[in-house]
Parts: structure tokens; sequence; C-alpha cells
């Protein structure tokens, strides 16, 4: 595909995601049906897609308006190329610009147009004066983290063997275990050190808050474990017995190939078994939230987070605190943990449990931001009495 062709197919991929199909699904849509399209095409196609999604309002004031077509328009002069060479009508590049779209580029558009508004008081909140700072970060693809599995290698080690499958990755001071790739990412999971577990994906934020806590070395609940990167990560970092659990197993179902690439053990924890397992050493709660500190590694969020969404996440939070709270051990750790940078997912929520929990007690908590480290993210330490 030319370069065109493959903005004339992130176009409809937009139109498709316009029209409510989620970005991921319009992808695997357009690329059944273009067979022709090679490895390069297709991350390209991607690219564009998500590159949009991060700057989608400032998109729409440098093209013009809010489909496809214009958002694409928009981006290319974004970028700083010239439209007319890229909107041709030539072979399957997008039809020539019209008059109007020719004359449509308008003021330096404004990041806070970037996300959506009623978000910016808490954004505005959590980071003070570096708003315009996160706000232009937003714009940008965020870096890739991974996670060295100190059982298995030193982070020189997993550098220097990533480097021989042509992935370039340089150890950061922010955390112990982190490496930041920085050239060759999507050979990560081509490469022999990640399968034969020397590294696993995580982001800078999530090391280093599961590092800020001083885990027990008894027995560890992974409560929301998700994809069970944080049960992997303690089961490296510590010598206590962890468990995994979540509501939707399906979402674990790759936990126990990925435990024994790394040459540790996660046990997984039905619903049903989790009275009998209790009470454990700390229960750890990565709770749903609005993954506001993640909108650069998934844009599509932001555009589908609603005023009635947030309320409903935090309900959802709450009653998940007051679960967990039963299983963890007299004088044992609570964990609360989001991707969030909005205080009523965060501080407010926390105050809100100890309010309606008294013999409990803070241990300490803290906030990271793409300003700080690359992802947003937030956890808390409460103290059973």
């Amino acid at each position: 595909m030319t370069p065109a062709a493959r903005v004339g197919a992130a176009i409809g991929v937009l139109d498709a995601w316009l029209s409510g199909v989620p970005a991921e699904q319009a992808l695997t849509n357009w690329g059944r049906g273009a067979r022709y399209a090679g490895s390069k095409d297709r991350a390209a196609v991607r690219d564009h897609v998500y590159d949009v999604l991060r700057a989608k309002g400032s998109c729409a004031v440098l093209g013009g308006g809010g489909t496809g077509r214009a958002l694409m328009l928009g981006l290319v002069r974004l970028q700083g190329a010239d439209p007319a060479a890229v909107f041709t009508g030539e072979g399957h590049a997008p039809a020539p610009l019209t008059a109007g779209e020719a004359q449509a580029e308008g003021p330096a558009p404004d990041p806070r147009l970037d996300v959506p508004g009623w978000t910016l008081p808490m954004l505005e909140a959590r980071v003070g004066d570096g708003l315009p700072a996160l706000l232009e970060g937003f714009r940008h693809r965020a870096p890739l983290f991974l996670r060295v599995n100190r059982r298995r290698a030193t982070v020189a080690q997993a550098a220097a063997r990533l480097a021989e499958d042509g992935v370039e990755a340089v150890p950061d001071p922010r955390a112990a275990t982190a490496l930041e790739v920085t050239s060759g990412a999507r050979r990560v999971k081509a490469a022999a050190a990640f399968a034969d577990g020397w590294v696993e994906p995580q982001d800078l934020s999530v090391q280093r808050a599961v590092a800020a806590v001083d885990w027990p070395a008894g027995r560890i609940l992974d409560y929301c474990a998700g994809g069970g990167g944080k049960a992997l990560a303690l089961a490296d970092l510590t010598e206590a017995r962890v468990f995994a659990h979540d509501a939707e197993p399906r979402r674990m179902a790759d936990l126990a190939p990925r435990a024994a690439r790394a040459g540790v053990t996660v046990t997984d924890l039905p619903g049903a078994g989790l009275a009998g397992a209790a009470p454990f050493d700390a229960v750890l709660c990565d709770v749903p939230c609005s993954g506001s500190g993640t909108w650069r590694r998934d844009p599509e969020a932001k555009w589908r987070l609603m005023p009635e969404r947030l309320s409903a996440l935090q309900e959802t939070q709450a009653a998940i605190l007051r679960k967990a709270a039963r299983l963890v051990a007299p004088g044992g750790r609570l964990v609360y943990m989001t991707c969030s940078l909005f205080r009523p997912e965060n501080e407010d929520q926390v105050a809100r449990f100890l309010a309606a929990h008294p013999g409990w007690t803070p241990e300490g908590q803290g906030a990271e931001t793409p300003l700080t480290a690359s992802d947003g993210f937030f956890h808390a330490v409460l103290r059973a009495p």
C-alpha cells in the first residue's frame, strides 16, 4: 500500500468508529477485507487511527469537520505534511481536496480540545500548572516499558539479550526492574528474552507503585488480577505465596503459562474459593476505573467516558473495597490501586472507605502522572484493625 492508500484505509476505519464500532473491531474488520495489506500497512493504518484518537479535537479543527476524512486531513496537517500530496485520488488514495477543504485549516488547535471538556477540572486538580504539558503529552504515544524478572536475569542481562533480537532498551533509574524500549517495540514479543520469561511488558508507573508497598512475606491476594501482571510482579518481588482472582476468569487465561515462563508460582483462586482461602496478609485491589492515566495508551477510552459512567465506576470501586476488606487478616494490608488521575476515584475513594470502616488506618499513598513517570497511577495502603 502507498502512504496515501494507508490514509484512505484509516478514513474508512474512523468512519466505522464514528458510527459506534470500537476501534479495535473496526481495524479487525478492515484487515479481514484487506488481504493485500502487509504487516507494515496494518501497523501504519492502526497508528493513523490512534494518532487521530489522541488528538481528535485538534484534527477536527485542522480538518474542518468530524468525519473520518476530515479527521485524517487534520492529522496530516497536524503532522506537518502537505495534504495535497496525500489527497490525490490516484489509486487507493483519498479523493482530491475540495476548495472548501483546501481552505479549511483554522487557528492553531488547543490541546484542551483533545480531552472531554468536563474532565479538565479533575485533570487540573491533579497536576495544577502542569496541565498544558499533560494535555500535550496526551497527544503522543506512550513509551513502552518492560519489567525485568529478576529471578531470570539482571536488568543489564535482559537489555543485552533484547538487543540480540533488535530491541533496544535502556534502564530507567526510577524503578529497579524497569527497561524503556527505545527501538524495536514491535519485536518484543518475538524476542528470546520475552519467550524465556526474562521480561514482561509493564508500565513504569505500575512498577513504581508495586515497589513502593511494604508487602508481607505471608499470603497475598491480587483480587482484581486482570491479566495477572501485578501478581507476576509480586511473585518475583516477594517470598509471599501469591493468589490471583478476577470476577471474569477469562481475563486470566494466559496467567499460568506466563507464570511458568517467568519461573514463579501464582495460584488461581476462583470466586467460590475466596472465603475458604481467606484471610490474607495483603489484598491488592487494582479496581476498574476511568483509565484517565492511560489515555496516551488507550485514547479511545477518553471518548467513551461520560459523567454517569464515572459515577457508576466509583460505586463499583467502593463495593470492591468493602468485599476485599473482609478478606484481609487482622492487622493485614488492603492495597488500593487505580490507573486514574481523578481524585474522586483515588483520594476521595480512600477517604470514603476509612469513614465507613472505623479502626482501619492509612499507611501511605502515592500518585504518578505522565509528567512524573509514564502513565497516571495511584496507590494507597490501608491497615486493618
